[in-house]
């Protein structure tokens, strides 16, 4: 699946692109939205000029001595008014006689202003073309008499010098805004290079990490990306320890075949192949040998695991209940259950909680009389803990720490099921967990077994040489 073309882009790429694509938008909004309030300000200047015209207008024009309307006074002063084609122009409408008397600037024209009903003293504005073409601001009112009528004053405006006023506006305003549009970008530059030096560091740091110059990656970095660089740093710490206890698994694994191999060779030797004793001694030697084998292989597979994963413990517990119950059918195994049972939760890979659980427990059935109980429970800390008690004759105080030590066996019993307790107390290790023995209140032996419940809730020991894993695993019975 071929990526976005988007995705090919480096991360600076984006981010100018974006900020150019965002201030080139702000921007473009304000220059219309500058050049639209200029544009109606001016017009409102205009206006406002030629509403005083207007009001001026207004009072010239009253009844004479014959009860006609008449103007009186001087004309404004502005030469535009006298001015043909000037600019400015005034017109005063009779119900009769349509542009009565008008500016000189309107010469032999006058306003052909549109069919309007006006109220007495309302003001109307409109945009028309004026007597050569160019565009006029109109302001009109209608203004009543009782005997003489009524009349209608119009005032107008050239806008062309404000249409050039506003165009030059809007060019100097325009060439502002792409100089701002060019210092942003500067800075936008400046910020992203800045802001994205610390990567350009950790991919130097990364560079002399996979060269050999440096076991781990080196300098100060910014919070944001200071995590990531302690987390990384503890999955190369991690990595290095799995590999120093692989490395150290294959040692132990060599060194424990060497005895039942050389015992081996020398029978071949020494022996015909029908010597008396020979099965046996190849059996037994064989049957050593497969322990180590699977004693380093699940110590190799716990060792490695840093897992993430959530097991639910109940079915598990359940299903192995269900099966010891029939390889012992004269043991009584009870698992006390609770609505909060379904909520338990193992921080750990599923085989690594029935190697422990299901060792603990074979051990307890093959030494209780007959009753076996295990409990499961979440403590304070939001730690798993599994419980299991049998009625059997227990171990005694002094002799528990050698039940757990590494390499002593108290007995030669046969493997059964699991590795042995002190199997389970190593993978307990390796997810932060313990076992303990005590003693139980049904007579015998209680193995508490104490593992993570949540991931992080107590994280892996890394040491770098686990207990039970340079000697020769035995079957820690009782």
């Amino acid at each position: 699946m071929s990526r976005p073309a988007w995705a090919r882009f480096s991360l600076r790429a984006r981010l100018l692109v974006l900020t150019l694509l965002g201030v080139a938008a702000a921007l473009l909004l304000a220059h219309g939205v500058l050049s639209n309030l200029f544009r109606e300000e001016v017009q409102r200047q205009v206006a406002q000029g030629l509403q005083a015209q207007l009001d001026l207008l207004t009072t010239r024009l009253e009844p004479d001595a014959q009860g006609q309307l008449d103007l009186k006074g001087q004309n404004p002063a502005d030469p535009r008014w006298q001015q043909p084609y000037g600019g400015l122009y005034w017109q005063v409408d009779l119900p009769q006689r349509p542009a009565a008397w008008r500016s000189r600037s309107l010469w032999d024209s006058q306003l052909n202003l549109p069919p309007d009903q006006l109220g007495s003293t309302e003001l109307h504005q409109h945009l028309l073309s004026g007597p050569q073409g160019e565009p006029l601001l109109v302001l009109e009112r209608r203004v009543q008499w009782p005997e003489q009528g009524s009349a209608r004053l119009a005032v107008a405006a050239d806008l062309r010098d404000s249409h050039t006023a506003v165009a030059r506006f809007e060019r100097v305003l325009g060439w502002s805004l792409l100089v701002l549009l060019a210092v942003l970008l500067l800075a936008a530059w400046a910020q992203v290079r800045l802001g994205l030096a610390p990567l350009a560091e950790l991919q130097r740091a990364l560079a002399a990490l996979r060269q050999g110059q440096q076991p781990r990656l080196q300098g100060h970095y910014p919070a944001e990306v200071q995590p990531l660089v302690d987390d990384f740093n503890g999955v190369l710490a991690h990595n290095e320890a799995v590999l120093e206890r692989a490395r150290t698994q294959a040692g132990n694994l060599a060194h424990a075949l060497k005895t039942p191999l050389s015992v081996l060779a020398q029978a071949a030797q020494a022996a015909s192949p029908s010597a008396p004793g020979l099965p046996e001694l190849v059996q037994e030697q064989v049957a050593q040998a497969q322990r180590q084998v699977d004693w380093h292989l699940a110590r190799a597979r716990a060792a490695a695991a840093h897992s993430v994963q959530r097991t639910a413990v109940l079915p598990q517990l359940q299903a192995l209940v269900r099966t010891l119950a029939r390889l012992h059918p004269d043991k009584t195994l009870s698992l006390p259950t609770s609505p909060q049972s379904q909520a338990l939760h193992f921080a750990g890979e599923t085989q690594d909680l029935l190697e422990m659980a299901g060792n603990v427990l074979d051990n307890a059935c093959r030494w209780a009389r007959q009753q076996v109980r295990v409990q499961a429970s979440i403590t304070a800390q939001g730690l798993l803990t599994l419980c299991v008690d049998d009625d059997g004759p227990g171990v005694p105080l002094e002799r528990r720490a050698q039940v757990l030590r590494r390499g002593e066996r108290l007995d030669e019993a046969q493997p059964g099921h699991g590795l042995g307790l002190a199997i389970v107390q190593d993978l307990a290790a390796l997810y932060g967990g313990t076992l303990q023995l005590q003693d139980s209140p049904l007579g015998g032996l209680r193995v508490l077994l104490t593992l993570p419940s949540t991931p992080g809730a107590a994280g892996p020991q890394n040491p770098a040489q686990p207990s039970g894993l340079a000697q020769e695993p035995g079957p820690a019975s009782r």
